[in-house]
């Protein structure tokens, strides 16, 4: 059976606890609370002894109460301190930071002349105006990009039926892990062994404008004989196109007298190099860029492993999710239009 009564039962410190909450976070629920209490017959002084508030307080409220009703209670808003620094601060700050440096908070500080605000403070001016973020590294533009990227399209425009197009480009394999932001257990950050000597590998990769078709090898250095090779590859993977055009960066592999020697007794495959630093109008370079997430904070025991990483990557991905990944349509290598029946499958 349940006693007839029931009392909280608390500590000093629980007791000071529930009142500071009352005067804090909670005070809105209090002035309710008064003016409840007040309905219910009790005077201001005895619900300020109870809440702990002055009895002046207990009856401001209950007259706020009575002449705006429940939206009177809440805070009015308030001006509050005057902000530290010039009115003009945030925009000093905002034309400082448009020009590329190495800026933290104490250089901003200094180049705005030591403006009279702690370093807390004039962090906070800064995150109001500006982000903590890396810059983004962009290649600088072939003068003459347009003129050859034109081109580019008029040669494959004019390819006979058949023809294949082919994206190519290099890139590295390394034993030394790359490092990149994941998620973590709160309390716990991921540690990636390090080789102790790296160790590298080439790898040329080349993908079909069309169909989205992967192609590539895995050689120990990046030397005309190993793209050559590279280059028969392709040719045997399409026996019957009348021409294979592939498109590539300004390598020195790429017009080497060895390189051009070979291409002298294959005519059926041609090498067409793109503008210079533009490194963007490769699909190819998107296809990298997926290989390298994949194989970020990994660390293999040998480039072996490392090697049988990148093979497993590309065993696993169809042609469409490589047509998806390179975008070959974005790139202004090819004439408009250029694979557009396949372009709503990817």
């Amino acid at each position: 059976m349940r006693p007839a009564h029931v009392y909280a039962s608390m500590s000093a410190d629980q007791h000071t606890e529930l009142i500071t909450a009352l005067h804090g976070p909670w005070r809105n629920a209090t002035r309710i609370m008064m003016v409840v209490l007040s309905a219910a017959g009790m005077s201001a002084s005895e619900i300020a002894d109870l809440l702990h508030y002055d009895p002046k307080t207990v009856r401001a409220w209950i007259t706020r109460h009575h002449s705006e009703g429940l939206a009177g209670l809440p805070d009015r808003p308030r001006p509050g301190r005057p902000r530290k620094g010039s009115p003009s601060l945030g925009e000093r700050i905002h034309a400082l930071l448009q020009t590329p440096k190495s800026w933290t908070t104490a250089r901003i500080w200094k180049a705005l002349g030591h403006p009279k605000l702690s370093m807390s403070t004039m962090r906070r001016r800064i995150k109001e105006q500006a982000r903590w973020a890396r810059p983004r590294l962009i290649a600088k533009s072939d003068p003459n990009r347009d003129t050859i990227c034109a081109d580019i399209r008029d040669r494959i425009t004019a390819l006979p039926a058949g023809s294949v197009v082919l994206a190519e480009d290099e890139t590295h394999l390394d034993l030394l892990a790359r490092v990149r932001s994941c998620w973590m257990p709160t309390g716990l950050r991921h540690r990636v062994l390090t080789p102790g000597t790296n160790v590298r590998r080439t790898m040329h990769g080349a993908v079909n404008l069309l169909t989205g078709a992967w192609h590539h090898h895995v050689s120990v250095k990046n030397v005309s004989v190993v793209f050559c090779y590279f280059l028969q590859q392709l040719l045997d993977a399409y026996p019957t196109a009348p021409v294979i055009t592939v498109i590539t960066d300004n390598g020195s592999t790429h017009h080497s007298g060895i390189t051009k020697r070979w291409l002298a007794e294959h005519p059926r495959i041609q090498v067409i190099e793109g503008a210079k630093y533009s490194p963007q109008d490769n699909p190819t370079e998107r296809i990298w860029a997926v290989l390298k997430r994949h194989l970020a904070n990994s660390a293999p025991a040998t480039i072996t492993d490392r090697v049988h990483q990148a093979h497993t990557f590309f065993q696993h991905r169809t042609d469409a999710q490589n047509l998806t990944t390179a975008a070959p349509w974005t790139s202004p290598w090819l004439p408009e239009g250029y694979g557009e029946e396949l372009r709503a499958g990817a």
